[in-house]
């Protein structure tokens, strides 16, 4: 190999299909130990998209990802929720550490409205992190995504039913979730790297308010009905 080819490899974008990446956007610690040490560059990746495979919601998808949220710094500007399927239920939000004043809660008219405005939302900058529900995916959609989320840094993490999981998808990172004792189950379907043969299991930890907000919303523990 070239000593030119050699350096080119060598750069933080680049993967090669056997090794974790190191991306060059860097990446988010999630908060758990054992998902970080198999997620390329060692957390949730910054600048690209995130799929969230569930086959129904409330198992635990929205506390996998507090720990990061709650972390974010000020700089990075609001957290933005398009379309969620449940109003974001405020305590067990503030309670996770999670800074209500930078929370931005759209709801768009119509499901193209909706694409369009997460696609926005992450080309911005103006976005430390973006979670949408979408609906009627497909290929293209999901490009533009994971292209806006390159463009403007963001963190992007998209929320899907599981049987999405057969399906092509532009994402950097997929991850199938399912209901464990004390957490989740959490099955890499795809990262920029190597396969993951076994999945990982994360425990999340349970707060008065999140056990306050599941009795009054069975669906999702982070939001109101």
């Amino acid at each position: 190999m070239t000593r030119s080819l050699e350096s080119v490899l060598q750069h933080p974008g680049i993967w090669r299909g056997n090794q974790r990446a190191q991306t060059a956007a860097g990446a988010l610690p999630t908060g758990f130990a054992a998902l970080d040490e198999v997620l390329p560059g060692g957390g949730w990746p910054r600048g690209a998209l995130t799929e969230l495979l569930i086959r129904r919601q409330g198992i635990g998808e929205l506390r996998l990802l507090t720990p990061t949220l709650a972390r974010l710094p000020e700089s990075d500007g609001w957290l933005a929720w398009v379309a969620p399927p449940y109003v974001p239920y405020a305590a067990a939000l503030a309670a996770v550490g999670i800074d209500l004043k930078r929370l931005l809660v759209v709801a768009p008219p119509s499901v193209d409205d909706a694409w369009w405005t997460a696609e926005q939302a992450l080309r911005s900058g103006a976005c430390g992190a973006l979670l949408a529900w979408l609906r009627a995916a497909d290929e293209r959609r999901m490009r533009r995504l994971q292209l806006a989320a390159e463009a403007g840094h963001t963190w992007g993490v998209l929320f899907r039913h599981a049987r999405a999981a057969e399906e092509r998808s532009p994402a950097a990172l997929r991850l199938l979730l399912e209901p464990a004792a004390e957490g989740l189950a959490v099955r890499i379907l795809k990262r920029r790297g190597g396969p993951v043969s076994r999945p990982v299991i994360v425990t999340l930890p349970a707060t008065a308010a999140t056990r306050r907000a599941r009795r009054k919303t069975p669906a999702l523990s982070l939001v109101h009905s």
